[in-house]
């Protein structure tokens, strides 16, 4: 196919949006599963102290590692609530204009 050939048209693309909630249920999810193993990796990748401590960077890595996936929990529950709310306000909306067909 050169430049000089006419321009095919294909079939039409049509683009549908994403349902509100869809993107922070799954940037909820993605977080809640890496943020322990990434703290867990934080920890074992600090070198322990030479001194006495009263947690190890281990423990501690783990530890934030661990708050930060429950707050991606609140986030992936927050988003599947509003999906879920979403998708049922448009399948109640479809059965209204189905009763008033017919």
């Amino acid at each position: 196919m050169t430049d000089l050939d006419p321009v095919v048209t294909g079939r039409p693309v049509r683009l549908v949006p994403t349902a509100p909630g869809f993107w922070m249920l799954t940037l909820g999810v993605c977080i809640a599963a890496l943020a322990p193993l990434l703290g867990f990796l934080l920890g074992v990748m600090r070198q322990r102290p030479q001194e006495e401590v009263l947690f190890s960077p281990l423990y501690i890595g783990l530890f934030v590692g661990v708050l930060v996936g429950g707050a991606g929990m609140v986030l992936a529950v927050l988003g599947g609530i509003r999906l879920w709310r979403h998708l049922r306000r448009a399948r109640s909306l479809e059965d209204e204009a189905t009763e008033a067909v017919a």
